[in-house]
């Protein structure tokens, strides 16, 4: 058993002081506030529940920083997409365990416990599966294994290069699947869940409305009896414009009128919706996955907050790309983004409220939802997803408890966190992975091999 002492904890209820927690086989057992710290229990200055990072395309965080250089004419999405695709052309197994553990090293020690991962990468190079067909799945559930972070794992079903079934283009080819090979990678997947911890699920990701059909997603829909679906969903205007031509509707008004759209559904990004969209989303019970330092790099646009939150909608936030892993850079992005559309503050607010409570507790909670995992408040029964910080460091000393989770989303880095436990396993102790140097020295090492290759 472990046992945490907290001289104070965000719970369900609201504060506690003095908080011990008790912990066995990944679950929170027992909470005791106003209590004494015991010898060989592991003290902490703030508990939190920890969030999850609900979307990830691991590979690439390798490629950071390499987009940034404006060209002729618009630089878009679509042009950030073609650089992506001659990236991925040159990633090998081992790269793609290499950089998914840094990144998932990088994704603790900013406060996440558990990910997402969104995995379209399958193939060779050429398109030609390996020997066993979900070897790169194999490698991402190694990471997480290596690195101790809870994994939803999500292979992706990508079949089409557009809307109307158009061929797959060159740089997609270690994407394709039909529905029957992805249904047996999916199987594949499942049986080597055996390797990870209990808390580690599988469940898929349809790409998109783009890179799907309706006959094929209600077939992989179908076969899902359990676990997280999550989709792409009205990323970009032009996504909306192919959507609506060639299917009738919007991408979302779609999706809700022609899919089981329910609580185990995460619509990623949900950025080009009409108020009635949002409503209908919010009704669905369904997570928005948003992550905003993405979409601002990527310059999708901003979320439909407001009408999405008075509507009672869950959401929750990934680092998608992972051009900055930051869950700090991505709760205060999200706001702001929303300050800066509307010309106000304190958006993300329903009624009157802490803005950065709001949003804290809401990630949480949806971020958990979206990935089947029973966590996103410190409460007995549920998942140790938690994370210390450091209430005295000097972005928060001048705060009152109350004021903690404003400071922890607008005025602090992720330096403030101490601790991270993903379903009990302390992977982060006094700032740092147990594991950072290591998996460091991995990834340089693969780094430096790749860019020999480019």
């Amino acid at each position: 058993m472990t046992v945490i002492f907290a001289k104070r904890a965000y719970l369900a209820a609201g504060w506690a002081e003095n908080l011990r927690l008790e912990i066995k086989n990944g679950r929170i057992t027992r909470l005791t506030p106003d209590a004494v710290a015991q010898l060989g229990d592991t003290c902490v200055d703030t508990l939190l529940p920890a969030l999850a990072n609900l979307h990830s395309h691991a590979f690439q965080r390798a490629m950071a920083g390499m987009t940034e250089y404006r060209q002729a004419g618009r630089d878009s999405f679509w042009t950030w997409r073609d650089l992506m695709y001659r990236f991925t052309a040159r990633l090998n197994p081992v790269h793609i365990q290499a950089i998914a553990a840094q990144v998932y090293v990088e994704m603790q020690e900013a406060g996440y416990a558990s990910v997402g991962e969104f995995h379209y990468l399958h193939h060779q190079p050429n398109g030609q599966p390996y020997d066993r067909l979900c070897e790169l799945s194999d490698r991402i559930m190694a990471a997480a294994a290596e690195t101790g972070i809870g994994l939803s794992h999500l292979p992706v079903l990508y079949s089409y290069a557009g809307v109307g079934e158009k061929p797959l283009e060159a740089g997609q080819r270690r994407f394709g699947n039909d529905v029957d090979r992805f249904c047996e990678l999916v199987a594949q997947a499942r049986g080597a869940l055996g390797n990870l911890p209990d808390d580690c699920r599988v469940g898929i990701a349809p790409h998109s409305l783009r890179a799907t059909c309706p006959r094929d997603l209600a077939q992989v829909v179908a076969s899902q009896s359990s676990g997280p679906i999550h989709i792409h969903i009205a990323e970009q205007p032009r996504e909306v414009e192919e959507v609506q031509a060639g299917l009738g509707a919007r991408p979302v008004e779609w999706l809700l009128d022609n899919a089981p759209v329910e609580s185990n559904w995460c619509l990623i990004h949900a950025t080009h919706m009409t108020d009635e969209e949002t409503c209908a989303m919010a009704r669905s019970k369904a997570v928005a996955g948003l992550c905003p330092v993405t979409e601002a790099n990527l310059g999708d646009g901003p979320f439909n907050g407001p009408v999405y939150l008075n509507a009672g909608g869950a959401f929750g936030v990934g680092s998608d790309s992972n051009v900055l892993i930051s869950m700090t850079e991505e709760l205060r992005t999200l706001e702001y983004s929303q300050r800066l559309r509307d010309l106000s503050r304190n958006v993300m607010v329903v009624g009157e409220g802490s803005a950065g409570q709001t949003l804290y507790r809401g990630a949480a909670i949806g971020g958990a939802q979206a990935l089947g995992r029973n966590a996103g408040q410190i409460t007995e029964g549920m998942l140790a997803d938690l994370v210390a910080i450091d209430s005295q460091a000097p972005a928060l000393c001048a705060l009152q408890p109350h004021q903690l989770l404003d400071g922890l989303v607008f005025a602090a880095k992720d330096n403030v966190v101490t601790d991270l436990w993903s379903a009990g396993r302390h992977q982060v102790q006094n700032g740092h992975h147990v594991l950072r140097d290591k998996v460091t020295r991995n990834y340089k090492g693969a780094i430096s091999e790749l860019l020999a290759e480019l």
